[in-house]
């Protein structure tokens, strides 16, 4: 049985490393957790949600999912962002996509995937939202990208409505809910327009979100 000893290694040697620079770093990450942000991403392992904002351990709470979906009978991201909210009194939850989602392009070829494709059918169902925007589909390179941000803005609208944030703004917590997306040619976030802080703000971010793609979509 391989016991992946080089990972270890890795660990010991980053270990090391992070204690050579600042002899405080570890008791001090172990003694709070205190994180201003909510990032629910991609489980790509080419978008690591850290180093993309430059933030270090304990800094950002994390949730990641195929194509960061969030949707309303997931017990595990719902858990966490209940945590997030309530618990750790995040004042941002960002719903971050990244452009060239494999799992978007699956959901929307005609193959069958297995019990995944149950999974993706909530990104099929985004671009059936948004066909007349999106156009029938060829799965070109405009296209994919295209539901890339669409998919990020409708999961960052479900974060909106979830009786968890509700319940935060009800309460008068400080709470913004964003959406935006990754690229992984250049490295750069792209703020996708959506920012909601209050109930009455999530339906006219989300028209001015949309409006963003429209626009763009015009003049190409």
């Amino acid at each position: 049985m391989k016991k992946l000893s080089n990972l270890f290694q890795n660990n010991r040697t980053w270990s090391d490393r992070i204690h050579e620079q600042d002899p405080a770093f570890f008791p001090a990450l172990a003694s709070q957790q205190a994180p201003e942000y909510l990032w629910i991403g991609c489980s790509d392992s080419r978008v690591p949600a850290n180093e993309i904002v430059d933030l270090l351990p304990g800094e950002l709470f994390v949730h990641r999912n195929v194509s960061n979906i969030v949707v309303h009978t997931d017990m595990n991201c719902l858990s966490v962002l209940q945590y997030a909210v309530e618990v750790l009194k995040v004042k941002h939850v960002m719903v971050v996509g990244h452009y060239g989602c494999g799992g978007v392009r699956a959901a929307l070829d005609q193959r069958s995937h297995g019990l995944i494709d149950n999974w993706l059918r909530n990104i099929r169902d985004v671009y059936n939202k948004h066909r007349a925007l999106v156009g029938p589909w060829k799965d070109t390179p405009a296209q994919v990208d295209m539901m890339c941000e669409l998919n990020a803005i409708e999961q960052a609208h479900n974060v909106c409505n979830t009786t968890i944030v509700q319940d935060a703004w009800a309460r008068g917590q400080e709470l913004s809910i964003h959406g935006w997306v990754y690229s992984l040619k250049n490295g750069r976030l792209t703020d996708l327009e959506f920012c909601a802080g209050t109930p009455d703000e999530v339906e006219p971010e989300l028209q001015q979100a949309i409006a963003r793609i429209e626009s763009i979509r015009a003049f190409s």
